[in-house]
């Protein structure tokens, strides 16, 4: 180790002054750099540059854990302590996680029972659209986006963006969803308890269209856990290690991105999100 870190440095130090420091003579210093590489160094050096690959492909986002797990899955014999010593060594890191904004004010709002009951299944489209918002960070500032989600399909099935968290970004995402399905009799909306979703712009868009309102219980994320996975895949495939200089530009981004989605076969598109089961007890 003491060999190889002089190695690196030497153009900055020098190796006389690293060799007194780390107390190395510096024949045997020169000796080692003669020395062949040895099969398990070249071993670590060839799994690293796959290590490398993966956590790349993954948009930076994989730890060691999901690194290890999906060389397994490609066929590659490795430790998971391994992975973890050689990412650590060529500080192969994750990004960290955006910090958390609050969305929903659920204060002074006039909510709608929890109709839902965590019953995250649908036999047939349009029976229950799942409804959230979330925002992304742009070098502008935050972008919100509100999304609509079939929970038949779990596919977006209308979406808003804008610079402001205000009643118009549901409204519009839900309109854009009627708009596109033209949903008949017994389509059941479900959101949290926000303010947006309380307002009367938006109850009386549910009220025209015969949409009954569902909203889950207050600081309750579980309530709505389809439609939090679907923004947790959206974050880690596209948001997280994104810079957009723009709003329009992380607006164009999340279009394609969504459009991508919703073009995936049914099951397909089915099975990208987890499958929760009803619970009965509360």
């Amino acid at each position: 180790m003491k060999h190889r870190f002089i190695e690196e440095q030497r153009q900055r130090y020098g190796v006389k002054v690293l060799c007194e420091a780390l107390q190395v003579s510096r024949s045997g210093y020169y000796a080692a750099r003669c020395r062949p590489v040895s099969a398990r160094r070249q071993r670590q050096v060839a799994l690293t540059a796959r290590i490398r690959d993966v956590h790349t492909a993954s948009r930076e986002t994989y730890g060691a854990p999901r690194v290890h797990a999906e060389l397994r899955a490609q066929g590659v014999a490795c430790c998971r302590n391994t992975v973890a010593k050689l990412m650590r060594q060529a500080q192969i890191v994750p990004r960290s996680v955006q910090r958390f904004r609050v969305t929903t004010d659920s204060r002074n709002t006039q909510a709608s029972a929890d109709l839902l009951q965590r019953r995250f299944e649908a036999q047939q489209p349009n029976q229950c659209w799942l409804s959230d918002v979330t925002y992304i960070p742009t070098r502008e500032g935050w972008l919100y986006l509100a999304a609509v989600e079939d929970l038949y399909s779990r596919r977006v099935v209308g979406w808003s963006m804008a610079d402001r968290l205000e009643s118009r970004l549901v409204v519009d995402a839900l309109a854009l969803a009627v708009e596109r399905r033209l949903p008949g009799e017994g389509l059941l909306a479900h959101s949290d308890r926000g303010s947006q979703y309380a307002s009367d712009h938006y109850q009386r868009l549910l009220a025209r269209h015969g949409i009954t309102c569902s909203m889950s219980r207050r600081a309750d994320c579980w309530d709505n856990a389809p439609m939090e996975s679907f923004f947790a895949s959206l974050k880690k495939e596209l948001i997280h290690g994104a810079d957009f200089a723009t709003r329009a530009e992380a607006r164009a981004a999340i279009v394609e991105y969504i459009k991508s989605l919703r073009s995936e076969p049914l099951e397909q598109a089915r099975s990208r999100r987890p499958v929760y089961e009803p619970i009965r007890s509360r």
